[in-house]
């Protein structure tokens, strides 16, 4: 098989150490506190299993080894590999995929269908994971404290509204702040896992696989459906990927074989051989792991594990938003910076306060962590083998992989993928529709999105006039007046003379002593070197094209980029305060015209009124902006 292109990214900049504690601090808090309810989850009444010796090693072995071949194979080893420049999800492949799939006419629809698919239940699991994770930890009082019991849902509120109003202080903020937790919640997984294995050391026989084949052979029906549960274990994995940019590929990797895998395993084990001793304490078998004066420490630290957990898929959704409007699938939103050396760290208020909202009615909704439990599972499988059809297609159409054991493990990964999502299927009912239901909504709004947009091209084109031949008759008409001074025209069509200017000479008859045409194109790689974003054509008598380029994930500051260039690239003297920009405020009209459904186009309609304007995206400064407006039929 050939190994996919070292790609470079911009970690760089960071210690080793320090990324690896950011990852700590940030990936693994999903993943990392699936101990918390992986296991009573696995044995609650209605799954209709018995804690005996065969079930509780069988369930183990199915938790280790899907851990195993999913997190450390499928994702560390093979889908990291799979960045695009140091970015990962769904997207990325997505990119990736849309950039190398060649003559093949089925490679992009399909790759597209596929990773807005992923994308959407990514959010579903986003909204999902802060709601059961918190949860699942306040749970806790009822063991430490049982008078407390019914301050566990306002604790829960009031703990997420704090989690989510201190997100603008960005993830490298987050990941220094919550590492030393982190490094203590693995340490204390651990120590507690290992002292209870120390007495049940029989627990260990779950690490050979037999027992998770026995266990699916001999409880049959049952026991596949139990696999609607141990997904439950490796919950986080496509977060780890999503998250690839705040922090790098390597960083991530060693954090999970150092830290997190051993504290994990440990963990699971040591559940698992409290259970055979007391088969009672599957009720609650994480803080039954400590001794009584314990349990309400533990409880506080778990609250603020799973607080680190909410934001391992917040950031993932950040990212996972940015890629997606920058490739042209969401309407332009305020994206803030937040770090100067990592630039994949950002914070998106919009989305912030709309994720908050939708986590705190899931939480008041459902009510429990075990009712969320259900929810939880298929959005996760969901994503999981959409990434191994994306990862099976990026083997075969960009790494050329032809090694048969290679085609071996993709199919395996897809098997198994397959089979926690059939598992899951059941659990629709029970509060699986949820993710499904806002996976259709997100897929319905992002395909529009993307059409739309096609379809207002078209109508430009229609409508387009030779840029040439139109500034030979605009210059040789005696009414048009020449004043100084630079005005630049957005256009997102570098050959289609711009509304805002057709309107400025129609109203004012002005055409300023420098003109430029400017066009902003997002390429389909994560980042562009500084010396390759700027490409300048003088046109004669003033006027210029400029076309300025930005990766999926760059910041699109067109200031900033104007003023780091130098007036060779640009081809004249760029004076801020003697520039202004004139942007057109399109209006869209759905009509009966042939091009998509009409409450699609009034869907597009809407959106393209909602999304932020040119203005804030490309961090134009107000007091030098002029909008004209237009109207797009479509």
């Amino acid at each position: 098989m050939t190994a996919p292109q070292t790609t470079v990214t911009s970690h760089d900049k960071s210690p080793l150490s320090v990324l690896v504690l950011g990852a700590l601090g940030v990936v693994y808090g999903d993943i990392g506190t699936s101990p918390l309810y992986t296991l009573h989850q696995a044995f609650s009444p209605h799954n209709g299993l018995t804690p005996d010796r065969s079930s509780v090693l069988g369930i183990l072995s199915l938790i280790f080894w899907s851990i195993m071949l999913i997190v450390s194979i499928k994702y560390v080893i093979v889908a990291m590999r799979a960045n695009n420049r140091g970015e990962g999800g769904s997207l990325a492949l997505l990119a990736l995929l849309l950039h190398s799939g060649g003559e093949r006419r089925w490679v992009a629809p399909l790759a597209a269908a596929l990773g807005i698919a992923a994308a959407a239940l990514f959010y579903g699991d986003s909204t999902i994971t802060p709601a059961v994770s918190v949860l699942s930890a306040m749970e806790g009082l009822k063991i430490a404290m049982p008078g407390l019991g019914h301050y566990i849902l306002p604790a829960t509120v009031v703990l997420l509204i704090g989690l989510f109003a201190i997100q603008s202080k960005g993830t490298g903020t987050m990941g220094r702040l919550f590492a030393p937790v982190m490094i203590i919640w693995f340490t204390t997984l651990g120590v507690l896992g290992a002292s209870s294995i120390l007495k049940n050391p029989d627990i260990l026989s779950a690490l050979s696989p037999h027992y998770a084949i026995l266990f699916i052979l001999d409880k049959g029906f049952l026991g596949f459906m139990a696999l609607g549960s141990v997904i439950l274990a490796i919950t986080g994995c496509e977060t780890l990927y999503a998250d690839m940019g705040h922090f790098g590929r390597k960083p991530i990797a060693l954090a999970w074989y150092l830290v997190v895998l051993p504290g994990l395993v440990l963990n699971y084990f040591g559940q698992g051989a409290l259970i055979l001793s007391h088969p009672a304490s599957i009720d609650s078998p994480f803080f039954l792991l400590a001794p009584s004066w314990g349990r309400l420490p533990l409880v506080l630290l778990a609250t603020l594990a799973t607080i680190i957990a909410s934001q391992a898929v917040i950031s993932g959704a950040y990212s996972m938003t940015a890629q997606a409007i920058q490739l042209g699938f969401l309407p332009r939103v305020r994206i803030l910076h937040t770090s100067a050396q990592e630039r994949g760290q950002i914070f998106i208020p919009t989305l912030n306060s709309m994720m908050m909202m939708l986590v705190i009615a899931l939480v008041l909704g459902f009510g429990s962590s075990t009712n969320l439990a259900a929810a939880y599972g298929i959005a996760v499988a969901g994503t999981m083998t959409i990434t191994s059809i994306m990862l099976c297609m990026v083997a075969v159409l960009i790494w050329r992989w032809r090694n048969p054991l290679a085609y071996a493990m993709l199919a395996l990964f897809l098997i198994v993928d397959l089979a926690f999502l059939s598992a899951n299927i059941g659990k629709i009912a029970q509060g699986g529709w949820y993710p499904v239901a806002l996976g259709i909504v997100l897929f319905v709004l992002l395909m529009t999105w993307k059409r739309g947009r096609q379809l207002v091209a078209q109508r430009r084109m229609s409508g387009n006039i030779e840029i040439g031949e139109f500034f030979r008759s605009v210059l040789s008409s005696p009414s048009i007046s020449r004043p100084k001074g630079t005005a630049v025209f957005l256009t997102s069509d570098r050959n289609v003379v711009p509304a805002a200017l057709m309107h400025n000479l129609k109203h004012n008859q002005v055409l300023h002593e420098r003109t430029v045409l400017l066009t902003v194109e997002i390429d389909e790689i994560p980042h562009l070197p500084t010396q390759e974003r700027i490409e300048s054509e003088h046109l004669g008598d003033g006027i210029y094209r400029l076309v300025l380029y930005y990766g999926y994930m760059d910041e699109t500051n067109i200031p900033k980029t104007l003023a780091n260039a130098t007036e060779a690239q640009l081809g004249f003297f760029y004076e801020p305060m003697r520039l202004s920009y004139f942007l057109s405020r399109e209006t869209i009209i759905a009509t009966s015209a042939p091009g998509m459904a009409a409450w699609r186009e009034k869907l597009f309609a809407w959106m393209s009124r909602s999304a932020a304007s040119a203005m804030e995206f490309f961090a134009l400064p107000p007091n030098r902006v002029i909008e004209l407006g237009s109207q797009i039929e479509i």
